[in-house]
């Protein structure tokens, strides 16, 4: 141990534990003894300057340390051997590295050591001589000779100054002789004038009198002037002048940092691009530089001007005028659409570029430039289109501490206005770049690269951490590995869920992700969801025994490889249950694409589908709606103010259901309108889906280029308009009234068609065994029904009608959609097949395996005749096949279904759709909106009624009545499955616990704790708190509890730190409690908990402590410029920018800052009205609020794996030990008193 160093011995023993984990270098070296000179091998352990040496490798405390700061390492000879010995072994001691290493502390030993191999001496010899931090001593030699130079510059200065002074002091002698010189003559020049005698009879005391007369008006006159100012000065209209002029100043720098953002950008990039354009090998083309960059030159040379002009407003100062730039101003800003409009494309030209190596390796050499700070290309692309609305804040701002008399009142709300109206104008194109951000975002983190996550059309949905299971072949579960340590260790998986894809990853130890080698793009379209393991399966049942029914599989097949399951397994069945609903609502969305691209032949990323074009009410604005530019994700413009029975329209359009408007709808449908309205709404399409849907979607959605049968919706007297009913089945569903466990969700085969006109008659089926004579064809009816029972095209098929096939288009097309519905019906074969074994011989007939119960009857198996050659027509269109297809895949009829009533018309198709849309809307409501019902039992009961009325409809399908009995379990299950720890159970747990004392808490300790109090509390919000400014109002504790307790507990923790640090009398003990609270921060930090950095900073920012200037200069270097780093990354600068940022690129679990999100919902509370004037709802605001909703509760949703102590909770809820803040300010002023002035 080396002499005159002192040391915290416990933060010696977790530098040591540092070392063994994550040192830079170890290993064993031979060590010299001082005094007998004797090798000794020893275990040593490099970090960061410190050299450690423990006697083994198992040791946990170190045997010394060495500081090697300031240390040379230099190799030398092997010693001369004295002793005689064996030659081998004497060749064996030569052979060895001997180096030693210098320290530069007088009296310090030089430390001989020696390894066995020549290149692990060299490593170490490296590394001791980067830890001894030489080169950082030389750049501070010379960093010295310049401050000395430079000193000798500041000396040379101070004389030239005193010179200076002398002559002015010179001068100033000289003006006072010269005036002495004058009032000397003028005196003579007097005595020199005739006597008046005036002058001589004047009174002395009138003299004094008028002097006096005189002093008084004069003090009178100040002393008014002086009651003027002063009222001024603390006048509202004083306050308000100082607010505006910082406004405007805060301007003028943003202005001016955002000119350097585009000098950057433009001289950075832009020009050094184009002149790499013009080479021999040009790395990129100059039409690609054109689409990248755009017109941001001009944007750049525009914003100079506006610069300049006010930086001239600013030197005439107190004077400030703004609105005639604004004026000159506003007419240019229409470069921005053109920007902002084409920025989306510019990201992926950009994309595609950097697949070239040179353009890629190119731009990482401008991004490397010092100027850019760590920041690319797309980040610089992305200033722009923030400017806009930075203006419409500022002018905001402006107008509200602008006096409605003011001169420039009026310019500057109509340059507010037209900023406004040409935001509205943007806000198309500017609404998917926060997504394009984030997917650009992961896409950076995980270190292969993704590239669909260029695609701009690919909406980023959810993430999280969940468990992969292990599997082994026939995807049945290992039962080698089930233990929940090994599981959270090898198996947890970060995991990203996008419209399309499902992305799993693996995670560093250095926070990048790793792609799975085997299913870690997952394509959507090709997976099957299984919610629920098959009860037939004896692995499954052991599966859902250990992991509680959290697991859930997704069985992919790929079209171009061998399928396979993945196993995964949620935290809690709450997030599971979110997944689900997630995940089954994307496959949906692919599903409903897939059917309008086999009935339509326009469907492109940049066209509308042709039936959306067809139907005016999706595009065209009306009175009660009004639509923008943007498409959301199943290419239909999204809303930007509608009505409320709009609104629940496009919630039930049969023919799509887009993701982003469900969960917009859902986080804020309380604003506009009511939970018992929404949910009549579901009631109405349930049961009377005819008239409850828009006659022109009805028919848009049986579109088709064909002559239908000559059916003809029936009126509104019909008695099938209405659902027919049954005796009630019972409610329990049991296994055999729904055998099915997997619910297929993929659409295997996207279709592009042109007609639509089927014939599925001409193929035999493979899977059927034998077929019955006796079952002759029903009389023909002059239209040939869809066969369902033939399975994929036979050998033995004739070669005529393969020649037939391949001339006729449309009969090439016909076998593709039949061979993607017969193969939702062959996954059915198995419990068919079980089905029929059981059943008895009578029923073979009926129950065939070649046909599914819930076909209709008219639609099963025909034996084929010579009628199928002559008619190559269809009566049933694609919209109708893929339904029949998604009926035929069930496996069981429920009691009372008649077979006869089920037709392949437009009413039962229709009826099916409406079911499922209802379905799809409440399964999504319950999993991811639990609260609404938790809250309001009244409508839990409305939901329960209307899903057992489903349950009793007997044209049910077997998975719409699976669906059912799903949401009904996750509806009336207790919370005894809530594994989530709660306060008022901590609370409750540390009232009998005994308190513990700040000093024999671990900074580790507090860490975690903090953050667990933090998440519990953060967690406990619910999403409608968040709505109209609660916390805002005179009655917030009662509107808004669980925020107020949020701030509450914020604001008790930052007390509690204070005073802590207050309770100390001694300096040392202070300085050490603050350092042991920046590290307890900086831990908070590692395990993303913002909120309890902030409290800390925060804590250590108030004026008690932060005066205490004795106690701060015991504070350490680095701990001071660990608070720096801290208080940057929680900076309220920039809306926050820092964290916002930090945010983005971090995982959860994680506790952000509420404050920053509730400051984002009072701006765009108080900026954009929830109604228009004609009373339409602003629904674009709503997607903005739905949009941050959605972040919070991204981090509401995953919660830490840390235990519970509650030793230590005990000690930070104990409010006995806060101060208040008066009294702190007292004890501060008693321990370091102010300083005379």
């Amino acid at each position: 141990m080396q002499k005159s160093v002192r040391y915290n011995e416990g933060h010696a023993l977790y530098l040591a534990f540092l070392a063994r984990k994550e040192g830079t270098k170890r290993g064993f070296l031979s060590k010299k003894t001082a005094e007998a000179s004797r090798w000794h091998e020893k275990w040593f352990a490099l970090y960061q300057n410190v050299l450690f040496y423990f006697e083994g490798e198992q040791s946990c405390r170190p045997a010394g340390m060495y500081l090697l700061e300031g240390c040379s390492c230099e190799r030398t000879p092997a010693p001369p051997r004295a002793g005689a010995g064996p030659g081998g072994v004497r060749d064996a001691l030569d052979k060895q590295y001997y180096f030693t290493v210098l320290f530069g502390h007088e009296g310090q030993k030089p430390l001989e050591l020696r390894c066995e191999e020549e290149q692990d001496g060299k490593e170490w010899m490296e590394a001791i001589h980067q830890a001894s931090y030489a080169d950082i001593l030389i750049e501070r030699e010379v960093l010295m000779q310049k401050y000395i130079h430079l000193v000798q510059i500041v000396e040379t200065e101070k004389i030239a100054a005193n010179q200076l002074r002398h002559q002015l002091e010179d001068q100033d002698t000289e003006i006072e002789r010269l005036k002495s010189e004058i009032i000397a003559l003028n005196k003579t020049k007097e005595r020199m004038r005739p006597y008046q005698s005036n002058q001589e009879d004047e009174d002395p005391d009138i003299k004094k009198i008028k002097k006096v007369q005189s002093f008084m008006r004069g003090w009178l006159c100040r002393r008014k002037w002086k009651t003027i100012v002063q009222d001024y000065i603390c006048s509202p209209h004083a306050e308000s002048m100082r607010k505006r002029n910082q406004i405007v100043f805060t301007m003028v720098e943003a202005e001016s940092e955002y000119v350097h953002q585009l000098y950057i950008l433009v001289n950075g990039f832009l020009r050094p691009l184009r002149m790499a354009a013009s080479s021999k090998k040009p790395p990129i083309s100059h039409d690609d530089v054109s689409s990248i960059f755009l017109n941001s030159e001009t944007i750049m040379f525009l914003h100079e001007i506006f610069h300049q002009g006010l930086k001239a407003r600013i030197a005439n100062w107190p004077t400030l005028i703004l609105a005639d730039l604004f004026d000159i101003l506003l007419p240019m800003l229409n470069i921005y659409q053109e920007f902002v409009r084409n920025h989306q494309y510019s990201l992926q030209v950009l994309a595609n570029c950097k697949q070239n190596r040179d353009f890629d390796k190119l731009l990482k050499q401008y991004e490397a430039n010092p100027a850019c700070e760590g920041r690319m290309l797309e980040t610089f692309l992305t200033y722009p289109m923030f400017q806009i609305p930075r203006y419409i804040i500022t002018l905001h701002e402006l107008l509200a501490h602008t006096p409605h008399e003011h001169v420039e009142r009026k310019s500057l709300e109509f340059a507010k206005s037209k900023l406004e109206e040409l935001s509205r104008v943007m806000h198309d194109e500017v609404s998917d770049t926060e997504n394009i951000r984030k997917n650009l975002a992961i896409e950076r983190m995980i270190v292969e690269g993704c590239d669909i996550l260029l695609d701009t059309s690919q909406t980023f949905i959810r993430q999280g951490s969940l468990i992969q299971v292990p599997s082994v072949e026939r995807g049945k579960l290992s039962k080698v590995r089930l233990g929940s340590l090994s599981l959270k260790k090898e198996g947890e998986r970060q995991c990203f869920l996008f419209t399309k894809h499902f992305l799993i990853c693996t995670r560093s130890s250095g926070g990048k992700l790793h792609l799975l080698k085997t299913g870690g793009v997952l394509s959507l379209i090709d997976c099957t969801l299984i919610e629920e393991p098959d009860a037939s399966d004896d692995d499954s049942k052991g599966s859902g025994q250990v992991f509680g029914h959290l697991d859930f599989k997704i069985v992919v097949e790929p079209p171009d490889a061998a399928a396979f399951t993945v196993v995964l397994l949620a935290p809690s069945r709450q997030e599971k249950a979110a997944w689900m609903s997630d995940i089954s609502q994307c496959v949906d969305n692919i599903r409903c694409n897939g059917l309008m691209t086999v009935v339509f032949e326009e469907n492109s990323k940049v066209t509308v589908p042709h039936m959306i074009k067809s139907d005016a009410r999706l595009h065209k604005d009306d009175t009660d709606i009004c639509f923008s530019k943007t498409l959301n994700s199943c290419k239909v413009p999204q809303i930007r103010y509608a009505s409320v029975e709009r609104l629940l329209e496009r919630l039930t359009d049969l023919r799509f259901l887009s993701i982003d408007f469900l969960n917009t709808f859902l986080h804020t449908y309380r604003i506009f309108t009511t939970a018992a309205v929404v949910l009549g709404k579901l009631s109405d399409i349930y049961k009377r889906p005819f008239t409850s849907i828009p006659v022109r979607s009805l028919e848009l959605f049986f579109a088709t280029s064909q002559n239908n049968r000559g059916e003809h919706l029936v009126d509104g007297k019909s008695p099938r308009l209405c659902r027919k009913f049954s005796s009630p089945p019972p409610l329990a569903v049991s296994r055999t009234s729904s055998p099915v466990r997997a619910r297929k969700l993929s659409l295997t085969s996207p279709l592009n068609s042109k007609i639509g006109a089927l014939d599925l008659t001409t193929s035999s089926s493979p899977t059927t065994t034998t077929q019955s004579p006796a079952a002759s064809p029903p009389p023909h009816t002059g239209q040939i029904p869809l066969d369902l029972s033939r399975g994929l095209s036979s050998p033995e098929q004739s070669p005529g009608s393969v020649e037939e096939n391949v001339d006729n288009p449309r009969m090439d097309l016909c076998n593709k959609l039949k061979r993607s519905i017969q193969k939702a019906v062959l996954e059915s074969a198995p419990a068919d097949r079980a089905g029929v074994e059981s059943s008895p011989a009578a029923d073979t007939t009926e129950l065939s395996p070649c046909r599914s119960p819930s076909t209709p009857r008219h639609l099963r198996y025909r034996q084929p005749g010579g009628q199928t050659a002559d008619n190559a027509h269809c009566s049933v269109s694609p919209a109708s096949a893929f339904a029949i297809a998604t009926a035929a895949a069930g496996h069981g009829s429920p009691p009372g279904f008649n077979n006869t009533e089920r037709t392949c018309d437009k009413e039962f198709i229709i009826r099916r759709t409406a079911t499922n849309r209802v379905l799809n809307v409440l399964r999504h409501w319950v999993s991811k909106h639990a609260q609404d019902f938790e809250l309001n039992n009244e409508l839990k009961m409305n939901v329960l009624n209307l899903l057992e009325e489903v349950l009793r409809d007997p044209d049910l399908l077997p998975q719409e009545r699976k669906a059912t009995a799903n949401i009904l379990r996750a509806l009336s299950q207790d919370d005894q499955d809530d594994i989530h720890l709660k306060l008022e159970d901590i609370i409750q747990m540390t009232d009998c616990m005994k308190a513990e004392c700040f000093q024999s808490l671990s900074a580790m300790e507090l860490a975690e704790q903090i953050t667990l109090l933090d998440h519990v509390i953060f967690r406990s919000i619910p999403y409608e708190e968040f709505l109209g400014q609660g916390w805002m109002k005179l009655d917030k504790n009662e509107r808004t509890p669980y925020i107020m307790k949020t701030s509450q507990h914020f604001n008790d923790m930052s007390n509690l730190v204070a005073s802590q640090i207050m309770n100390y009398a001694d300096v040392s003990s202070r300085a050490n409690a603050i350092e042991k609270w920046v590290a307890v921060a900086d831990i908070c930090r590692c395990l993303h908990n913002y909120n309890g950095v902030l409290e800390i900073t925060s804590a250590l920012n108030r004026s008690a402590i932060y005066r205490l200037k004795k106690t701060w200069a015991k504070v350490s270097k680095q701990t001071k410029a660990l608070m720096d780093k801290l208080q940057k990354t929680v900076s309220s600068e920039g809306r926050f920018k820092n964290l916002r940022e930090t945010l983005k690129n971090c995982n959860p679990p994680a506790v952000p800052y509420l404050g920053m999100y509730l400051t984002d919902l009072a701006f765009i509370e108080e900026g954009t009205p929830n109604f228009t004037e004609e009373g339409l709802v602003n629904f674009s605001k709503m997607r903005m609020i739905s949009h941050i909703i959605r972040e919070i509760r991204q981090f509401q949703q995953t919660s830490y794996r840390i235990d519970h102590q509650p030793k230590v909770t005990q000690y930070l809820l104990d409010k006995d030990l806060i101060i208040d803040e008066d009294t702190l300010y007292e004890l501060s002023l008693k321990i370091e008193p102010r300083l005379p002035a």
